[in-house]
């Protein structure tokens, strides 16, 4: 019987789950409370990473406005806890129901483009979303939002508890890889790989891509929208730059860091940019710039990402 060694990728990954899993333990022996946030904030973009690898690993469409479904899940929960409504399920439901409404209009325009158009359309839909958080006036404006406690789940589920919303995220974060993972294999991620391939040709054997595409872009919103919600949730606060187009643009670095070729890439993507932006921003007021450099010399030497390179050069999903 044959037994198949797991790979290095498969190594990495468990490797890391393990280490967030663990965060909570290292906060508390090192009486760091900061780690544990740092922990969970990579936890959290990695999901909105995880959710946008749907759109651009499979697909092949580079899209500059998932910042804007972000920001729409945050707003959700900050809006409604502004007037009172402290359940965690209505704001989820309206977060995911928000995010579902402005993923299918925004996606069923920018997917009749293209290339660099498509791109563009993404960004201006999500700098427009931007600019109404801008002016919404009530609810702080350009200021953002504070919101007074975090989403209320029940007695069992305690998110004012740090520890308990850190592991909450990280089984998020499991269960969307996860998701990812399978539609990757599945027939209809199949699709949408041979359509970022050759677009014309999956076309003429009878497959409706449109169809496909904008599938994926309204459950890649949702998903980013997620992390919005739990973001929201960990800063206790909201505010428009969370949807600024430099924001897609990190989601969009975290992907082609840590490789684009599986959903363990955006994971592993997330937690070197947090983790380079965490230990750089101590060491220099020029951080960012150190920050450029090592991501220009790390995509240079790893074509296919962090994930490429535990593949040892292949890129199959």
């Amino acid at each position: 019987m044959n037994i198949r060694k797991p790979s290095a990728r498969a190594i990495a990954g468990l490797a890391l789950f393990a280490a967030l899993l663990a965060a909570p333990l290292a906060a508390q022996l090192l009486d760091n409370a900061h780690l544990l946030t740092v922990a969970t904030r990579m936890t959290v973009m990695a999901i909105a990473a995880v959710g946008l690898s749907l759109v651009l690993g499979l697909g092949g469409l580079v899209s500059l406005g998932h910042a804007a479904y972000l920001g729409v899940g945050a707003y959700a929960v900050g809006i409604l806890a502004h007037h009172g409504h402290a359940s965690g399920w209505m704001q989820l439901a309206v977060a995911m129901a928000a995010c579902a409404g402005f993923s299918l209009v925004i996606g069923a325009l920018s997917l009749r483009t293209r290339g660099v158009y498509f791109i563009m359309v993404t960004l201006a839909f999500a700098q427009m979303l931007y600019f109404v958080g801008v002016g919404l006036a009530p609810y702080g404006g350009d200021d953002g939002l504070t919101i007074s406690s975090r989403s209320g789940f029940g007695p069992w589920l305690p998110l004012e508890n740090p520890y308990v919303f850190h592991v909450v995220c990280v089984a998020l974060l499991a269960g969307v890889a996860a998701a990812i993972h399978a539609i990757g294999r599945s027939p209809f991620g199949l699709v949408l790989m041979a359509s970022a391939s050759n677009e014309r040709r999956v076309r003429a054997i009878g497959y409706q891509v449109y169809r496909y595409q904008l599938v994926a872009y309204v459950v890649s919103g949702m998903v980013c929208g997620l992390a919005g919600v739990l973001l929201a949730n960990l800063n206790n606060f909201v505010s428009p730059s969370m949807m600024h187009w430099t924001r897609s643009a990190e989601l969009v670095i975290m992907m082609i860091l840590g490789g684009t070729a599986t959903a363990l890439g955006p994971l592993f993507g997330a937690a070197a940019l947090i983790a380079l932006e965490e230990f750089l921003s101590g060491q220099t007021h020029y951080w960012q710039a150190a920050l450029g450099v090592l991501l220009l010399v790390a995509m240079r030497l790893a074509r296919g990402g962090i994930d490429g390179l535990l593949a040892g050069g292949s890129h199959g999903r």
